[in-house]
C-alpha cells in the first residue's frame, strides 16, 4: 500500500556523484553501447577543447586488455593547485563536483562543447576506478574508485583514494592522463568498439586541423599497430572523404573561412552527380544532426548567391528557368563549422543550434566569400557547373510536381489499390500500432495470419525494392513498391515528407536471414535514409531479429539467432534433440512467427539509429552507389566468408 503522507522526511538528498549512478540515463542517455561510449566521449571531449583552443596539439585514446580506456594529451594539464572555495585540488573538483569546470565563462575556453561541466564527473561516477595524472614541471597523481559500503548499502561513486599527490618526480612532458575502467555494474555492456572510437577520431581530426590523433588497441595485441589521424586540409579533407564513392562535378571542394560578430565559420562543400541533399554542421566540435541557425544562414547565403549569379550565367536556352533555393544544393555535400562563445543548443542531446546571431553571420559570410571566389574566372567554371546541375534539378522538380498532382487527382483509386497488398490494423493509435514490412507473400501470409491484429499491419513485399541510391526523385515515385510504403505511412516523402502524418509508430523491416534479406533490408534503409531521414532519427525505424535455428524435442522448444545460441540451446534440451535451420520466414507457421518474432514480450528487435551522420552517409553511397571498386574494398574489410550458406555484412555503428 502506497504511503499516505508526505513529509520533507521522505525527500531523498543524492550527495556527490550518487545522483549519477542513481540515474545514469539522465546524463549519458542509456546504459547501453550508447551510453558507455558517452563516458569516453566526455574525456575526449576535455583533451579536444584544448587542442581547439590552441593549448594542445596531440590527442592518444588506448584500449587496453582488462577494459580500462586512457586519454592522453600534451596541453597545459588539469589545475592542480588548491580551489578556493571547496579547499581541495582542481583536479578533485573536476572529477567529483557536477557542474564544475572551466568552460562556464570565456577566459580558458573561448570555444567549447562541454558547458555544463558534468563529463569528467560523470565518467569518474561510473566507472569502477579512474586515476588521473597531471604533468606540469612534476607528475602529480590521484586515484578514485566506487565500491559498495555494506554499512550504507548502496554503491558510493567515485570517492578519492586520497587527496592529489605531487610525485615530486619531474617531466618534461605537459599535459593531463585520465586511465578509467567503466563499471560492468552499470553498464550493459563493457566492451568498446573500435570501429565506434575510429569514426570519431576520424571526424574530430577533419574538424580540428593540424590535431593529431592517435588511437592504440591493445586488448589483443600490446604491439598492436597504431592508427594516426592528422588532416592538414581540414573540412575540405572531410568533404572528399565523405564523397570518396561518389562522382563530384568538381575536381575540389569549394573553401572558405571568416569571422562575423565574434563568430568563427568554415564552410565546404562540394556537388556531386547524385541527387540527394547532404549537409553536416557542427557547433565547437559538436555535431548538429537536427541543424540550426547555421545551417539556415548557410542555405540562405548560398541561394542569394547563386540568384544573383545565375542571372548573367544561365546556360543557353535555359534563362527562363525558376530556381528556388533547393535546387542549388542538389547533390551538395558540405560540412559547416562554427565556433561560438556561450552555444545555446535545443534539446538534451545538444542536436540543434539556438544562437540566432549564428545565421545572419554566416548568411553573409556565405554570400560574401562565394561573391569574392567567383571573381577567379578558373573558379568560376565551378559555379557554372553548379547551375548546369540546377538547370536539371529544376526541371526535375517541376516533372515531380506535375507527377504527385496526377497522383493526387487519382489518389482514391490509386491508394485503394496500392493499399490492396496491406492487411491493416484495427486500432487508430498510431502510438500503439506497428507497420512490418515482410519480404514475400508466403512469410507475409504467415505474419498475416500471425499477427495482433488490433495493432500490427501487415505489409508483404513482392520481390526486391528499388534501390532508391541509384534513382532521382522522379523514377523513386514511378516504382509501385515504394509507391506502396509511401501510401501505408502516411507521411509523403522527399522534400514534402511530414511526421504528423506517420501512421505507425514502429516500423519494422523483416526480411530473410540470408543474403537476398540483407539486401532488402540494405534498400529498404537507404530509402528511408535519403527520403524519410526522420523517421530514423526520431526513433520509428527497426529490424526484426527472426531466429536462424529451431531446436526442439518433445514438448520442449527453443530457438536460437546465432551459432552461439544454438549451442547453448542444445545443451538445455540434451541429447536427442532436432535442429531445424529456417531458409526463410516462409518456413514459419503463423504461431512460430507469433512467438519469435511478432510477440513484444518475446521478440527482439534492433532500432536504427544515425550515431555519426556523415559516416552512414559515405558508407551507404559506398554499399549502394554505383562505385565498384569502393564497395569491394568495404566488403573484403568487413565480410565474414566464413559461413556456408551466406555472409554477413558487419556494418559499423
Amino acid at each position: 500500500m502506497a504511503k499516505i503522507s508526505y513529509t520533507s522526511e521522505d525527500i531523498q538528498i543524492l550527495k556527490g556523484l550518487e545522483a549519477v549512478r542513481t540515474r545514469p540515463g539522465m546524463y549519458i542517455g542509456s546504459t547501453g553501447a550508447k551510453g558507455l561510449h558517452h563516458i569516453l566521449w566526455e574525456i575526449i571531449d576535455n583533451s579536444v577543447d584544448e587542442a581547439a583552443n590552441g593549448y594542445a596539439t596531440k590527442v592518444t585514446v588506448t584500449l587496453y586488455a582488462d577494459g580500462s580506456a586512457s586519454v592522453e594529451d600534451d596541453g597545459r594539464g588539469m589545475p592542480v593547485d588548491i580551489h578556493k572555495e571547496a579547499g581541495i585540488s582542481g583536479v578533485e573538483v573536476i572529477f567529483t563536483q557536477l557542474h564544475a569546470g572551466g568552460k562556464f565563462n570565456n577566459e580558458n575556453y573561448a570555444y567549447s562543447g562541454g558547458l555544463h561541466g558534468v563529463g569528467a564527473s560523470v565518467t569518474n561516477a561510473l566507472s569502477e576506478w579512474l586515476k588521473v595524472e597531471v604533468y606540469n614541471k612534476t607528475v602529480y597523481k590521484m586515484e578514485f574508485s566506487s565500491y559498495e559500503d555494506k554499512a550504507q548499502g548502496k554503491v558510493l561513486s567515485g570517492v578519492p583514494k586520497a587527496p592529489l599527490l605531487n610525485t615530486k618526480i619531474k617531466t618534461i612532458k605537459h599535459g593531463t592522463f585520465v586511465h578509467f575502467k567503466p563499471d560492468a555494474r552499470v553498464f550493459d555492456t563493457v566492451e568498446f568498439s573500435a570501429d565506434t572510437i575510429l569514426t570519431r577520431l576520424r571526424e574530430t581530426s577533419f574538424l580540428n586541423k593540424g590535431v593529431t590523433l592517435v588511437f592504440k588497441d591493445l586488448r589483443k595485441d600490446a604491439n598492436a599497430e597504431e592508427k594516426v589521424f592528422l588532416s592538414e586540409g581540414g573540412i575540405s579533407d572531410y568533404v572528399s572523404y565523405i564523397n570518396k564513392a561518389k562522382t563530384p562535378l568538381y575536381e575540389a571542394p569549394i573553401y572558405f573561412q571568416d569571422e562575423r560578430d565574434g563568430i568563427k565559420i568554415e564552410v565546404a562543400f562540394q556537388h556531386t552527380n547524385d541527387y540527394t541533399e547532404n549537409v553536416f554542421s557542427y557547433v565547437n566540435n559538436i555535431p548538429t544532426i537536427d541543424g540550426g541557425h547555421h545551417d539556415v544562414g548557410f542555405k540562405m547565403g548560398l541561394t542569394r548567391f547563386f540568384n544573383d549569379y545565375v542571372k548573367d550565367h544561365a546556360p543557353k536556352g535555359n534563362k527562363d528557368v525558376n530556381f528556388n533555393g533547393d535546387d542549388y544544393r542538389v547533390g551538395i555535400t558540405a560540412v559547416i563549422v562554427v565556433k561560438i562563445k556561450n552555444a545555446q543548443f535545443e534539446g538534451q542531446t545538444k542536436g540543434k543550434l539556438g544562437n540566432v546571431e549564428a545565421r545572419p553571420a554566416v548568411d553573409h559570410a556565405t554570400f560574401d566569400n562565394l561573391t569574392a571566389i567567383s571573381k577567379n574566372k578558373k573558379l568560376a567554371k565551378t559555379f557554372d557547373a553548379i547551375i548546369e546541375k540546377a538547370v536539371l534539378a529544376a526541371k526535375e522538380r517541376e516533372a515531380i510536381r506535375k507527377a504527385k498532382d496526377l497522383q493526387r487527382a487519382k489518389s482514391g483509386a490509386e491508394s485503394t489499390r496500392l493499399l490492396g497488398k496491406l492487411a491493416g490494423c484495427s486500432s487508430r493509435d498510431a502510438s500503439k500500432n506497428e507497420l512490418f514490412i515482410v519480404e514475400g507473400d508466403s512469410a507475409g501470409g504467415s505474419a498475416k495470419s500471425g499477427r495482433d491484429r488490433a495493432h500490427q499491419a501487415i505489409l508483404p513485399l513482392r520481390g526486391k525494392p528499388l534501390n532508391t541510391e541509384k534513382k532521382s526523385e522522379a523514377e523513386v515515385l514511378k516504382n509501385e513498391e515504394i509507391r506502396t510504403i509511401i501510401s501505408a505511412l502516411g507521411t509523403s516523402f522527399g522534400k514534402t515528407f511530414d511526421i504528423t502524418g506517420l501512421k505507425y509508430d514502429k516500423v519494422i523491416i523483416l526480411s530473410d536471414a540470408d543474403v537476398d534479406g540483407h539486401h532488402i533490408r540494405c534498400i529498404l534503409l537507404t530509402f528511408f535514409f535519403r527520403y524519410m531521414k526522420e523517421l530514423i532519427t526520431n526513433g520509428h525505424v527497426y529490424i526484426g531479429m527472426p531466429p536462424l535455428y529451431k531446436i526442439f524435442k518433445k514438448d520442449v522448444t527453443k530457438y536460437a539467432f546465432n551459432e552461439d545460441e544454438l549451442k547453448l540451446a542444445q545443451q538445455e534440451v540434451g541429447r536427442g534433440a532436432t535442429v531445424q535451420r529456417y531458409k526463410g520466414l516462409g518456413e514459419m507457421n503463423p504461431d512460430q512467427l507469433w512467438d519469435t518474432t511478432l510477440n513484444p514480450a518475446t521478440r527482439m528487435l534492433t532500432q536504427v539509429t544515425i550515431e555519426e551522420a556523415a559516416e552512414a552517409e559515405r558508407l551507404i553511397t559506398t554499399l549502394m552507389g554505383d562505385n565498384v571498386e569502393e564497395r569491394k574494398k568495404y566488403i573484403q574489410q568487413y565480410a565474414d566468408f566464413n559461413k556456408q550458406d551466406e555472409f554477413e555484412i558487419k556494418v559499423k555503428d
